[in-house]
């Protein structure tokens, strides 16, 4: 964007080249299109082929809850690494996560691995943003570093356990997949969710997610890349 000036009593603006201005024929104009939605990192595509994208780089605390597949969760890590985004996993189960590491950063340490509750203060800033993503079992216990300006927390739940509806309830967005018709009713009061919305989730093939963000839903299909699907695997629900 140029810069400008205003003088009391003088010309506004800088004077910049003249040229001739663009036309196109008015058919024509369908075919543009300008990126105008929200940065952030594409978890998929939705009904429509149409690419959505959780932003976890924001300047106030986020609190994501994910009850699903590890193979959502390490896909969605591995893209917020690939956004510049620092990734602190805090797993029980660091085995799950070696390979996953150390081809994130190729050879820089973008991703880093720590026990449950002994992830250090992470210092993240606008230039520099994290991204923690809790993998500690049925009842993760209260982190020790929790959501912060320019620091997300993605939690991941494999099913609903005594703690999800505190975490339910206390997250920005929620994904739902694939879960029993028992879980599917007990979500769905929390949520207030549809009841077509209930019945479908026992239903959900892999790789497909109900996420929640207040009154808001949004179905989306998470399909890998070929590196992805190289190094994770095919999309799937159960590990």
């Amino acid at each position: 964007m140029s810069s400008s000036l205003t003088v009391p009593g003088r010309l506004r603006g800088l004077l910049g080249p003249r040229h001739p201005g663009h036309a196109m024929p008015l058919d024509d104009l369908g075919a543009l299109t300008l990126p105008v939605g929200d940065d952030g990192v594409v978890i998929g595509d939705d009904s429509e082929g149409r690419p959505q994208m959780i932003g976890f780089h924001r300047p106030i605390p986020y609190e994501v809850l994910l009850i699903g597949g590890l193979w959502t969760a390490q896909v969605l890590a591995l893209r917020a690494a690939g956004t510049g985004a620092r990734v602190a996993v805090e797993t029980g189960r660091a085995q799950a996560w070696t390979t996953l590491a150390q081809a994130a950063g190729a050879g820089l340490e973008c991703m880093t691995l720590h026990g449950v509750g002994r992830v250090p203060p992470m210092g993240a800033t606008v230039g520099s943003p994290v991204l923690v993503v809790r993998d500690c079992g049925m009842r993760p216990p209260r982190g020790r570093v929790v959501a912060s300006p320019w620091q997300s927390v993605l939690t991941l739940l494999p099913y609903m356990s005594p703690v999800a509806p505190r975490l339910m309830r206390n997250s920005a967005l929620v994904g739902i997949q694939r879960v029993s018709p028992g879980e599917a009713e007990q979500i769905g009061k929390i949520l207030s969710l549809s009841a077509a919305e209930i019945e479908a989730l026992p239903t959900l093939a892999d790789g497909v997610t109900l996420w929640c963000a207040g009154a808001d839903r949004q179905w989306v299909m998470t399909m890998g890349t070929d590196a992805e699907s190289g190094l994770l695997g095919v999309a799937r629900r159960i590990d």
